[in-house]
């Protein structure tokens, strides 16, 4: 037996994830202040870059949505050049018994018309298909990196700030690529073409008409600004609501439990009573822009009006002209005030993709290395292999040092139980084994590898980690089972569970292994949940097992059972068990009582006992607790 002196004092709690709203108040302590104001740190020009990324494998289809918009236009401008032509030459023409011109006025405004809609069809088809394949695209994205993203990063940024990236954020961005663009290419090509037509049929009516962009100009500078500090408020509480609501259904238990409803109600109606206040702000500022656009747009087709009817009764301008003016002003200003909208779609896209982009511009803190080596393969009888910390330190970002140098190694095929107070550094020794986190000093080693140096795919063949809440997808008990080895076949699956004792019970489920479930499980209790985790452990296979208090939450009955698992499951494998009940350690080779982050004894359970150390306290305290 080795003992030594603990030197450092215990940490308040090396886990975090622990600690996170126990109540069901959506509380998290510890988070930065970016991850509370639902605002990641965006690179500059990250924005940008992630829509052009999602955009360049679609640059084909991108151009010629371009040019569908391009012909319709065409043809929809067409129409007040043959009003003019028909008011001014068709007909006089058909005054004179002449109806050719009136005829082709008719026919020509026909065909624009049917062009101009079959142009419009098909730009919706072809644009549509490219919101749809950047909106998957971008989805994927989220989940991908979310997945990839650090057990840190999900510590302190919540799953309902995720749902609400993936969902109301990228529902913001589709609206915009479904109505905004259009929208917005509508008013360049009218502001370009009009501008050019109304020039060309007479100059003073179109200086008029482009002086009076000005004032419409500043108009939409001005509702940019406002609007853009609106719609990232109005995101934010959208956010806010959903992780309300998400940690409130995840935490519906202890909800119940600490009588927390009515409470959470009146936190519930402050977010929501903030987000009403957001939407209400951002339809104000929409009001004023469509309000004040129409002002500006009325004025001016008065003013052309008043002095293009002066003009033709002078005879210094043809009523077609002024009739052409007119209508060609209308189409301007028409899409002019539908730019609110798109003005309207942009703001919530630009503050919701920026918010993505600060999400996915977030890197792991622990990446796939660059050049993966592979476990070396063993001549040994059994599965097990060598653990070894080399002058490991660690720390959480919430907290101080817990590991502050770590030297252990673990023999291939032993069984290893680290007990300890709270704090003592015994979950995060099994984090940096299953490389949850990385250390900050030092090497974790698997047979003389970095663990760093390991894809992850090489890492979770060789190490597999069983958590104290043993969690199971929605979906079928022979689905969960084979999580990991999904290639698995029924055979394989039922073989496992047969060795863990899982048989019998889950054959009497209703649809035995074909039974769904449910969320988290909750078809079958804890102690048959830890049995389906045990089955699944086995059927990966791995080479070490790590065990976090995995019987911490059974009954007696339960923990038994759960036991006999363990004794299959640990059989020639490297384990580590995290142990709170010392009825757990009856089945390791050797013990470690680890202190404030060091291992203050180390040795074999029996001669542990029969000292006088704080594992010979430990044991007498816990036979007594059975008397």
């Amino acid at each position: 037996m080795t003992t030594t002196s603990a030197s450092t004092p215990a940490v308040a709690d090396d886990d975090p994830d622990r600690s996170r709203d126990v109540d069901g108040s959506g509380g998290a302590g510890g988070k930065d202040d970016a991850f509370d104001r639902d605002v990641l740190p965006t690179p500059p020009g990250a924005t940008a870059a992630l829509l052009r990324s999602l955009l360049a494998p679609m640059k084909a289809r991108v151009a010629l949505t371009t040019l569908l918009l391009l012909l319709q236009q065409a043809a929809v401008q067409a129409g007040p050049l043959l009003v003019a032509y028909a008011i001014d030459t068709a007909v006089p023409a058909f005054r004179n018994d002449r109806d050719g011109p009136l005829i082709a006025v008719a026919a020509g405004y026909l065909l624009c018309a049917l062009a101009s809609g079959a142009l419009q069809f098909a730009f919706i088809q072809v644009s549509a298909r490219v919101s749809q394949d950047v909106l998957l695209d971008l989805r994927g994205r989220i989940f991908r990196h979310a997945q990839a993203l650090g057990i840190d990063f999900h510590e302190r940024y919540t799953s309902g700030r995720l749902i609400s990236r993936a969902t109301t954020d990228v529902e913001s961005l589709r609206e915009l690529l479904d109505e905004g663009l259009q929208e917005l290419v509508t008013v360049i090509l009218s502001f370009i073409s009009v501008s050019a037509l109304l020039l060309w049929l007479d100059l003073g009516l179109g200086a008029v008409a482009v002086a009076s962009f000005g004032p419409l100009y500043l108009l939409v500078r001005l509702y940019r600004r406002r609007a853009g500090r609106v719609y990232g408020a109005k995101s934010t509480a959208m956010a806010a609501v959903i992780v309300k609501f998400t940690e409130t259904m995840n935490g519906i238990r202890p909800v119940r439990a600490f009588r927390r409803e009515t409470a959470n109600d009146a936190e519930f109606a402050i977010l929501n009573a903030r987000h009403e206040r957001t939407n209400g702000d951002a339809l104000l500022e929409m009001a004023r822009y469509v309000v004040g656009s129409r002002l500006v747009a009325n004025t001016a087709v008065a003013a052309i009006v008043l002095w293009g009817a002066h003009r033709v009764a002078a005879g210094s301008l043809e009523l077609g002209v002024l009739a052409a003016a007119v209508l060609y002003l209308r189409r301007l200003y028409d899409p002019i005030d539908r730019l609110g909208m798109f003005l309207n779609s942009y703001q919530s896209a630009a503050a919701s993709l920026e918010k993505i982009a600060g999400l996915l511009a977030q890197e792991p803190t622990v990446p796939e290395p660059d050049v993966p080596r592979r476990l070396p393969s063993t001549q040994r009888d059994f599965p097990g292999r060598e653990v070894v910390f080399d002058g490991v330190r660690f720390g959480y970002r919430t907290g101080g040092e817990v590991l502050p140098r770590f030297d252990l190694t673990l023999p291939a095929g032993q069984t290893v139980a680290v007990v300890g107070s709270t704090g003592a550094g015994k979950s995060t020794l099994a984090k940096l084994l299953a490389r949850f986190y990385d250390p900050s000093a030092g090497r974790v080693l698997l047979d003389g590898v970095d663990l760093r140096e390991l894809s992850t795919a090489e890492l979770r063949r060789g190490v597999v980690m069983v958590t104290q809440e043993a969690f199971l997808f929605s979906g079928t008990v022979a689905d969960n089972i084979a999580l990991g080895r999904p290639d698995a076949g029924r055979e394989e699956i039922e073989r496992a569970a047969k060795a863990i004792g899982a048989h019998e019970f889950i054959s009497a489920l209703p649809d035995g292994y074909d039974t769904d479930v449910r969320k988290r499980g909750g078809r079958i209790s804890a102690g048959q949940r830890q049995l389906v985790a045990f089955a699944r452990a086995l059927l990966a296979d791995p080479a070490v097992l790590i065990l976090d208090e995995a019987t911490s939450s059974l009954d007696v009955p339960g923990e038994r059972a759960v036991q006999r698992a363990m004794a299959t499951v640990l059989r020639g494998r490297t384990a580590v068990v995290i142990a709170h009940r010392l009825s757990t350690v009856e089945i390791a080779d050797r013990v470690l009582v680890m202190e404030g982050g060091r291992i203050v004894e180390d040795g074999a359970p029996d001669e542990l006992i029969a000292g006088t150390g704080r594992f010979a306290d430990l044991h007498r305290a816990w036979r007594d607790s059975l008397a």
